[in-house]
């Protein structure tokens, strides 16, 4: 489901400031199942999701819980 880490200036700025990470996920995914996945597979809690379909690609903007840096899961896996 979960495809890539977006990474430009822009997510790194929603990193930082909204604690928010920008993940590619499959078309057909949807809201409740991208929050599932990434709180099993990161070990985090989220606290909302909102998807952009943008050139036939969907891209989740996850807003972690803020007792979970998402700075620190963006460190993790080499993003910043």
């Amino acid at each position: 489901m979960i495809k890539s880490f977006k990474t430009t200036e822009k997510t790194v700025r929603l990193i930082e400031a909204e604690n928010t990470l920008v993940i590619q996920v499959e078309i057909d995914a949807k809201k409740d199942k991208i929050k599932k996945e990434v709180e099993e597979q990161f070990k985090v809690k989220v606290e909302r999701v909102n998807t952009l379909i943008k050139d036939n690609k969907k891209f989740a903007y996850v807003k972690l819980n803020e007792k979970n840096p998402a700075i620190d899961v963006a460190t993790k896996f080499g993003l910043i």
